[in-house]
């Protein structure tokens, strides 16, 4: 991670770390640094979720990428994968999608992607840092040189209505008998998702999508099931789907009110493309906090199971490393790269239906014999920054802690912690015999940390 590029773009609190002011520079110094990448006048894409900052920060960040002579169309509300794929479908040079994802609406983020619709490589975004610090090498423009702002309906279409009109492609055909309730989290999903599962042979019910500004992932989405697995029990529905904020993640809930999280997805994804010859490189991707139910699952189906660091963005490079099409984050980032350049929530939707319509199982069936290891992953909120957060990760005894214990579950089950790129916080995994067992080794973690 950089200064200010985490595993998933710039984050921070908007009006504080995140203001107008550092947006405007961010976009200046993203269009100074691929200006000179690509040898041209920069086309750029920007989307946005719902939150109330998305405004203020599409304002400042539009502005400083005309001031590098950048000319700017503007997609409005859009989910990331959307955003992404009209970047590509239009020639653009670069995507920025203006979202926290998950995180309640006083976050905001920027995520940025090249003309191929991938995230910005690490080179790219040092130096776009090293600009926002120094700009004195960023030349001042004038008259005819500035960029301007548009929309682009003006020019390719209504942006939303194209991108469903892609994802429609997905679906297999044929009627699904069953009914999906949805939580569109308030969020960008809320432009899409009506409108895609009309276009479906499916009965469905849509939820949490009205989004207000202040509303986005509040007590719903893919972060908060706790609606969707009490509406489950009403026998109403065969299932539930949830998206987050700027719906590239989906988790599903069972018709008994279980989550289907996007490590059990991959499983089903993998052995139904296997199945169908149209899984590449032998195998799938998931990340280090993958449940090791996983390997198992690899192991008896004849499949191969690689581990990337967390982060979607690191996924899709091992995907790209290994030749694989399939991968994707146990939070619901699932990314088919031959449809997609990133994880895309309603895609994955589509094609766990597709496969569950096919299988004739309800979904607690379709899933029931992938392996799972009890599973506990607590927060530490650090308080002290980024001197906080080393003191404790670069602490002399935290491996001997981490050996310690794993050597307690004797091959049964691990430690593993890791600071979030998106929030100041430290992740700890624990993986144990039991769930109680998982729990305490966490808590002992959370406890040492607090000494720290």
């Amino acid at each position: 991670m950089g200064k200010y590029f985490g595993t998933d773009g710039i984050r921070g609190i908007a009006g504080e770390e995140l203001n107008a002011e550092l947006a405007f520079k961010i976009g200046r110094a993203a269009a100074t640094v691929l200006e000179r990448e690509y040898g041209k006048r920069l086309n750029v894409l920007i989307g946005k979720d719902t939150r109330i900052s998305c405004d203020m920060l599409e304002a400042a960040l539009s502005a400083g990428l005309c001031s590098a002579g950048a000319e700017v169309n503007l997609l409005g509300v859009l989910p990331t994968p959307g955003a992404a794929y009209l970047t590509i479908k239009a020639g653009a040079d670069m995507g920025v999608v203006i979202s926290a994802s998950h995180n309640s609406f006083e976050h905001n983020g920027i995520k940025m992607f090249g003309g191929d619709g991938y995230k910005l490589s690490d080179a790219l975004e040092e130096r776009i840092e090293e600009l926002i610090d120094d700009p004195s090498e960023i030349p001042t423009l004038t008259g005819g040189a500035l960029g301007r702002i548009s929309r682009i309906s003006r020019d390719h279409g209504n942006g939303a209505n194209e991108y469903v009109n892609h994802l429609t492609t997905a679906w297999l055909g044929g009627k699904f008998e069953g009914r999906v309730l949805i939580d569109c989290a308030n969020g960008a999903a809320a432009v899409t998702a009506r409108r895609l599962f009309r276009k479906l042979d499916i009965e469905f019910e849509m939820n949490f999508d009205e989004p207000n500004g202040v509303n986005i992932n509040e007590n719903c989405g893919s972060m908060h099931l706790d609606y969707l697995k009490q509406m489950m029990k009403t026998g109403r529905f065969s299932l539930g789907v949830a998206f987050d904020g700027d719906a590239d993640r989906c988790l599903i809930v069972d018709e008994l009110g279980n989550t289907i999280d996007g490590d059990m997805m991959l499983c089903i994804m993998s052995r139904e493309m296997r199945n169908l010859g149209l899984l590449k490189g032998g195998g799938f991707v998931g990340t280090v906090v993958s449940n090791a139910g996983m390997e198992v699952f690899a192991r008896e189906n004849d499949l191969k199971f690689y581990r990337a660091n967390v982060g979607d963005r690191n996924v899709l490079e091992m995907m790209r490393e290994l030749g694989c099409n399939l991968g994707g984050e146990s939070s619901g980032h699932i990314i088919f790269s031959d449809e997609a350049s990133t994880g895309d929530g309603q895609l994955a939707a589509i094609n766990f239906i597709n496969i569950l319509k096919k299988s004739g199982k309800t979904a607690s069936e379709l899933v029931a014999d992938i392996p799972r290891f009890p599973q506990v992953m607590p927060s530490f909120k650090l308080t002290g920054g980024v001197e906080h957060r080393d003191r404790i990760m670069n602490h002399p005894d935290l491996k001997s802690e981490i050996d310690k214990y794993e050597k307690i579950l004797e091959g049964y089950g691990r430690v593993f912690i890791r600071p979030s790129g998106t929030e100041p916080i430290i992740r700890v995994l624990v993986e144990a015999k039991t769930e109680e067992q998982a729990t305490e080794i966490a808590n002992h973690f959370l406890e040492w940390m607090e000494l720290v």
